[in-house]
């Protein structure tokens, strides 16, 4: 069967693996099967497939950082509570989100997993997060429509095309290059990196040139809504809580980092470099771009009025005026649509990942990454329709408790339990060996994040609205360890994996294993021993399987099932 990955059906339970050549018992679509496009969506990602060096790698993921909304965020904190308030909330964000990241992407770094597969070994078990397939599924999407938004603006600047029409533009033009993955987003990235650096520099060149007086000013500006002088908690609990709503973006610099090659003594200064650089070594940009998106939109205040001010296009022009004149328009069109292109084919791929993760284990079906690429899209067209723009600060504010929620479990995980033996030293993330839910880290989100949101919407207080992100943070960085020590951690191994687990002894990683239902070889980590299929078997047709009733976790007198001895790659050369 090749319309759908879907097993055949067979009468026995137990099932002998089939030898010699024959048809497989699942063929994969042709679009699922091709791993050129799907970038092992599903699956570890193979030493065989992380051709590229850690500088390339790291490249990418930081070119997919190129985006604008950090402007329009930055702006928009500043303008409703203020610059010192403002600013003290981008820069406490900006440090959780730092501190948050990092093991979260030496994790994905060093086992090759995306951070779907990331979150059930961490914390969450095998369907316990489904559950962060939607929230970050939401994150790519609603950050997809808040991009596309400025796209359409800049579009309507500069041609007249009307806003609804941009919308649809900006939808379109990134498919053919998330179609091709990684390898098509690695070169957009790389060809238009100097026009966005060059783009991103030159307004603040001319504003230091022409304008040396603004930053003074603007570090009295007090808003425009009225925000009192000086420093506020209430402010700065709530601009941090907008600020945090970008604290999932490790999932999509994850998406890019399980393609880092393997660690070794001679790569690991540039390995360990390139890994804080384009996992938590994003936020640093990104702060400076919200402050420089602030500072921009002051500027630009008093000749656009608040409501342009606080569209990156018009600051952009403004900037570039006293310099390019009546080129200043098609400059700064030119810079917003390069940016918005290479942060939007960045979340159009990551929400593929993430959708294709959700349905897989929902569904039992994978026809492959791509088609979820349109679902996604979809998504996001409605929500500038609807002009999700208009209440930005709301939507992030909202958004950021449950992200932080997530975050901040999987962080704790990685960071304490992990360390002090509460959960297993290595990232487990096959079927075979996960429990369905993991209390610790899922219960720990569910909770902390229902409290904090509860208290987002003004039933603790003022105080504790301003602060529900903190809350939501404060709360899964303590109940993701307890719930664990509580459990004895017995929730995250349903049993030991005899493949590649702790105490296996492996000579070579990079072994392969022929998995007995589609006859294609897998390295060893993305293997299950399989009671049912009385042999080896890939995670993903693990996942798939609908009617092997998880004998391997539910029977322990099924047992750990004998596997030849993997094949090892002749050394190249």
């Amino acid at each position: 069967m090749t319309d759908i990955a879907t097993p055949a059906t067979g009468e026995a339970p137990r099932q002998e693996p089939q030898e010699g050549p024959g048809t497989p018992r699942r063929s994969y679509a042709r679009l699922a099967a091709d791993e050129s496009r799907e970038d092992y969506s599903l699956r570890y990602a193979p030493h065989s497939f992380r051709r590229w060096s850690p500088s390339t790698v790291a490249g990418t993921a930081l070119g997919g950082i190129a985006y604008l909304a950090d402007f329009a965020i930055g702006a928009s904190i500043v303008f409703t509570y203020g610059f010192t308030s403002g600013i003290a909330s981008i820069l406490a964000a900006a440090t959780i989100i730092f501190l948050t990241g990092i093991p979260i992407a030496r994790a994905c770094a060093k086992y090759g997993l995306d951070m779907d597969l990331v979150t059930r070994g961490a914390g969450f078990g095998y369907f316990g997060s489904t559950l962060t397939s939607l929230i970050y599924a939401s994150f790519t999407f609603i950050f997809f429509a808040l991009e596309g938004s400025i796209m359409a603006q800049a579009m309507h600047q500069a041609v007249g095309l009307p806003v609804e029409a941009g919308y649809l533009v900006t939808t379109l033009i990134v498919i053919p290059i998330v179609f091709r993955g990684m390898g098509a987003l690695a070169k957009v990235q790389a060809w238009t990196q100097p026009v966005w650096i060059v783009g991103m520099v030159l307004p603040f060149v001319v504003l230091a040139v022409e304008s040396p007086g603004s930053w003074s000013a603007f570090g009295s500006f007090t808003g425009t809504e009225g925000a009192a002088p000086g420093f506020s908690w209430i402010a700065f609990g709530l601009g941090t809580g907008v600020a945090l709503s970008l604290i999932a973006q490790i999932g999509e610099q994850a998406d890019y980092l399980r393609f880092m090659p393997a660690r070794t003594e001679a790569n690991k200064r540039r390995w360990n470099l390139a890994v804080l650089a384009a996992g938590p070594g994003w936020v640093v940009i990104g702060a400076a771009k919200q402050i420089g998106g602030a500072f921009l939109a002051f500027v630009a205040l008093e000749a656009v009025g608040k409501t342009h001010a606080l569209e990156p296009i018009a600051p952009q022009i403004e900037a570039l005026k006293p310099w390019l004149g009546t080129f200043a328009l098609p400059a700064a069109a030119l810079f917003v649509i390069v940016s918005q292109v290479k942060i939007n084919v960045t979340n159009a791929y990551s929400g593929s990942l993430s959708w294709s993760n959700f349905f897989s284990r929902i569904t039992h079906k994978h026809p492959g990454r791509v088609w979820y690429i349109f679902l996604n899209l979809a998504i996001a067209l409605t929500l500038m329709e609807m002009n999700m723009f208009a209440a930005l600060n709301k939507l992030l504010g909202f958004y950021s408790n449950v992200g932080i929620a997530w975050i901040a479990a999987v962080a704790a995980d990685l960071v304490i339990n992990k360390r002090i033996g509460l959960s297993p030293r290595y990232i487990e993330f096959k079927r075979a060996y996960l429990h369905a839910v993991n209390p610790a880290g899922f219960g720990a989100m569910v909770i902390a994040s229902t409290v904090s949101i509860l208290a987002f919407f003004g039933l603790f207080g003022r105080y504790a609205e301003a602060f529900s992100t903190f809350i939501a943070a404060g709360l899964s960085l303590v109940l993701c360890p307890l719930i664990a020590w509580l459990t004895k951690g017995k929730y995250y191994l349903a049993r030991p994996n005899p493949v590649n687990g702790p105490g296996v002894e492996i000579a070579d990683i990079t072994a392969t294993h022929t998995c007995a239902v589609c006859e294609t070889a897998y390295e060893l980590p993305d293997i299950a021993d399989c009671p049912v299929q009385a042999g080896p078997v890939c995670s993903l047709c693990c996942s798939l399987d609908a009617e092997c009733g998880d004998v391997c976790r539910k029977e322990p007198a099924a047992g750990p099932v004998p596997l030849p001895m993997p094949v090892v790659r002749a050394p190249a050369g």
